[in-house]
């Protein structure tokens, strides 16, 4: 499959399973989510070995490296070596905490919480924070 001497963003992007579907691949280049050296691409861009390109998700922020072209899309396993992810492990592991924060919710209705409640809001989330940085 490796090989192809030209290949857009977009479907670059959907083969190597970072969108879900070459549409979203597109909607995030024009929206400006995929970058090359600090500037937008088009969907059109032609992929080539060696860039670096810096991907928004969300709130996820990817750094890829292309190590080479793949053309159709493939399980994870084997798509790993067509790119280099080089997000620095900060920000990997600043993503990946959001999800291991705990959601604190009221119940609609309820009104605003007293001092109490929110000292001990405060001291659940100080405790849940200290307990996971190391």
């Amino acid at each position: 499959m490796p090989g192809k001497e030209k290949l857009r963003i977009d479907k670059y992007l959907w083969a190597i399973r970072i969108f879900k579907t070459r549409t979203l691949a597109t909607e995030a280049c024009k929206a400006g989510r995929i970058k090359l050296d600090g500037q937008n691409i088009k969907p059109s861009h032609e992929v080539k070995i060696g860039e670096i390109y810096h991907i928004s998700k969300g709130s996820e922020r990817k750094i890829i490296k292309v190590i080479d072209f793949l053309e159709n899309r493939m399980d994870a396993k084997s798509v790993v070596g067509f790119y280099l992810d080089e997000t620095p492990m900060e920000q990997t592991h600043a993503f990946k905490s959001m999800f291991h924060a705990p959601l604190l919710k009221r119940d609609r209705g309820t009104g605003r919480p007293t001092k109490r409640d929110r000292r001990d809001i405060d001291d659940l989330k100080d405790g849940f924070f200290d307990k996971n940085s190391d």
